[in-house]
């Protein structure tokens, strides 16, 4: 979507450090792991995209950290 570009360009570039980063702290204890949020946060940034409300998504965040901490990324959408 046109209207959401540069947060896709910098979201990809996070993803990509996150994992590696994660590659390289595995097995010292430390996690490092990325949420790819696939909708809007709150009120509609975009006409029909989905949007959903932060207590919605944070479960996934408290997921990754207490029960999947051997992987590097999740994905949230609706």
């Amino acid at each position: 979507m046109p209207q959401v570009a540069n947060v896709n360009a910098a979201a990809a570039t996070l993803r990509n450090w996150v994992i590696n980063l994660h590659k390289e702290l595995d097995g010292t204890g430390v996690q490092a792991a990325h949420v790819a949020i696939n909708v809007s946060i709150g009120t509609p940034a975009v006409p029909g995209f989905p949007t959903a409300r932060p207590e919605e998504i944070s479960p996934v965040y408290w997921d990754l950290h207490t029960t999947r901490r051997d992987q590097a990324e999740l994905v949230f959408s609706l």
